[in-house]
């Protein structure tokens, strides 16, 4: 079966589970606050629908390692939901944080009811990712349920630090390329790594299999955060949605740029006088291609796509959900939006 037909399946539930955990909220004197969330998730308000719902990748990596551990999915469907709520408690708290108006072309919660009532927003859905744990108790030993929950704890603590280092990252501007590497896996990797991790273990997978398989998440996220920035340069606008002269404009220290600032050349000089204008976003990137930043960060995502796939080999998913993991995996590392 390939990626398609078990993602169609899958999908559907995990929407039905996180609908369930966020329904703690739908009472009467908390309405609207459970508005609020439905709205973030992409259930309600104008413009929602599977475009402001986002992808669902870490609930659906968590239930296919499950699934190609040879488990019934279907029993890990609230810890797949508490993942997904973790996420986007992120997304809720990183809106603030950049001071962003919008997010999949909607308001985000804070623009659209306040600061105030954004934090608390973000609040709520981590307590909510924290309930969903609890609800696996009918359904695995209490000593597994302990492991998955002090994971989820851990990886929370890691998107802050990554957080904190993105953040701290804005104002430097002596930062080495070895600097990226703990922010992106804070950031990005963290939580991927955690959804393979906890699939493996609620699927029954021995000690060495749940190694490869939080290996492959962690690789697997640190390859979607290289290509990321290489997009966010030289991708195709129409394919990928987005300007890539974004990237540049905003000063993101992505590994291109930091590349391309520990080359000392035409870059870093232009970099160091102030912010990029648009008009000069094209040029920038030519430099950055001259300087080799385009090719080093290509194999950069080249080599850690490579240890992703090798960790993935490791692991030894089986069956149908065991190769709708690589073919996700290879869509993930080969995309081009």
């Amino acid at each position: 079966m390939s990626l398609k037909p078990i993602t169609e399946i899958i999908l559907p539930a995990i929407e039905t589970e996180l609908q369930r955990q966020v329904a703690r909220l739908d009472e009467a004197r908390t309405r609207p606050f459970h508005e609020m969330l439905t709205y973030h998730m992409g259930w309600s308000g104008a413009g929602s629908g599977p475009e402001a719902q986002g992808k669902r990748l870490r609930p659906l990596l968590l239930l296919l390692t499950v699934a190609a551990n040879g488990t019934d999915w279907l029993r890990a469907a609230p810890a797949a939901a508490a993942v997904e709520l973790i996420h986007n408690f992120s997304l809720v708290h990183d809106d603030i944080q950049d001071n962003s108006g919008l997010r999949r072309g909607r308001e985000t919660v804070w623009k659209k009811w306040g600061l105030a009532q954004g934090i608390n927003a973000g609040d709520g859905l981590f307590v909510l990712a924290n309930l969903a744990i609890s609800d696996l108790e009918e359904r695995f030993p209490a000593d597994t349920i302990l492991k998955v929950a002090k994971i989820l704890h851990a990886t929370c603590l890691d998107l802050t630090r990554g957080q904190f280092l993105d953040i701290s990252y804005e104002t430097r501007t002596d930062l080495p390329i070895e600097d990226y590497w703990p922010m992106v896996a804070g950031k990005t990797a963290a939580l991927l790594s955690a959804c393979t991790h906890i699939g493996a273990i609620l699927g029954g997978a021995d000690e060495a299999a749940c190694e490869a398989y939080r290996d492959f998440g962690h690789y697997l996220g640190l390859a979607f955060q290289v290509r990321d920035d290489y997009l966010g340069i030289w991708g195709n606008s129409a394919l990928t949605g987005k300007s890539n002269k974004s990237d540049l404009v905003a000063g993101k220290k992505s590994l291109p740029v930091l590349y391309g600032l520990e080359k000392a050349g035409a870059f870093a000089k232009r970099w160091q006088e102030g912010p990029i204008r648009g008009d000069e976003a094209a040029s920038m990137s030519q430099k950055l291609t001259e300087e080799g930043a385009q090719l080093y960060t290509q194999e950069m995502s080249d080599q850690m796509t490579d240890l992703a796939l090798k960790a993935l080999r490791l692991a030894n998913p089986q069956g149908d959900a065991g190769q709708a993991l690589y073919d996700l995996a290879q869509r993930l590392l080969g995309r081009e939006s």
